[in-house]
């Protein structure tokens, strides 16, 4: 009925680094997305939808604005752009792109500056302007901010004295022989809607069911759903075992001495669990993979 009268929720999807791992989330969360080739209009099957690809760094600014509703940026960017929105969830995964990144001061190892006072006087490059100019004033300094085009971790210690720049792991840093000073900002992707648009009832029940979906598929990474039969007798120990989501599942079997257990937990800790699970008494165990979880 909503499509009918053509009401649409105009989502921002981030080109770029985030593009092939936002892709593959919206894929898990059960949405048929599409784009044709050099195509900037993703279709995500939902013709209550409206998807434009535009660079995470202006994501913000276009939500704040209205022009988009909703979108997914980093964190770090909509302290860039200052921009007033609503954040619905952290977005922040073990895929590529989607994990935890720092914004950093960085340094050529054989750098003087060692401590945020140092950096007076000097020159640094950086995409993030703004955070940078504010990380200097909360230290009482004054520095020259440039804004960098790219290649940033090149320019010290000729081009510049220092640089901001966003790190993972920290190997890029290493192998351009920089050491990192002081951190600025920790950066997860985080989904962001127009404060006005989310006051929409019909367009904040759209963003709220989006959410749901992409978060259910975040919360089952890592997680395997087991379920096994236990004698009612020993069902006590099975459970001193079990590390459960929440409490399991324990249902009737027919035979009434029976009981099936089923639980969510962690993948990493089922070699070792279902050895355990054995010698307390459990039988038919069964792993199975988790596509959603919905807590």
């Amino acid at each position: 009925m909503s499509a009918r009268r053509g009401r649409r929720l105009r989502l921002g999807l981030p080109k770029g680094s985030l593009e092939a791992t936002t892709f593959k989330l919206f894929t898990l969360a059960g949405f048929n997305i599409r784009v044709a080739s050099r195509s900037y209009y993703p279709d995500l099957g939902d013709p209550e939808i409206e998807c434009i690809l535009i660079r995470a760094q202006e994501m913000a600014r276009y939500v704040s604005q209205g022009v988009l509703d909703a979108g997914i940026t980093g964190l770090d960017w909509t302290l860039e752009n200052r921009a007033r929105v609503r954040e619905l969830a952290d977005l922040r995964a073990p895929w590529p792109n989607y994990g935890p990144v720092r914004w950093v001061v960085a340094v050529k190892s054989s750098s003087s500056i060692r401590r945020p006072k140092d950096l007076a006087g000097k020159r640094i490059a950086t995409e993030v302007v703004g955070l940078t100019r504010r990380y200097l004033r909360k230290h009482r300094v004054r520095a020259d901010v440039e804004f960098s085009w790219g290649a940033t971790e090149v320019k010290p210690p000729i081009l510049a004295d220092a640089i901001v720049d966003v790190t993972e792991t920290g190997s890029s840093l290493d192998a351009n022989g920089l050491r990192v000073m002081d951190t600025l900002l920790e950066s997860t992707p985080r989904f962001i809607a127009n404060r006005e648009a989310h006051a929409e009832a019909w367009k904040r029940g759209k963003m709220d069911r989006i959410v749901l979906m992409l978060r259910a598929v975040i919360d089952a990474v890592g997680r395997v759903g087991l379920m096994c039969n236990v004698p009612k007798r020993r069902l006590d120990e099975v459970l001193a075992v079990l590390p459960a989501l929440q409490n399991p599942t324990v249902s009737q079997l027919a035979d009434e001495r029976w009981v099936a257990i089923n639980t969510v937990v962690e993948e990493r800790l089922v070699t070792e669990l279902v050895p355990r699970l054995v010698e307390a008494g459990a039988t038919g165990i069964v792993e199975y993979p988790l596509n959603k979880l919905i807590e």
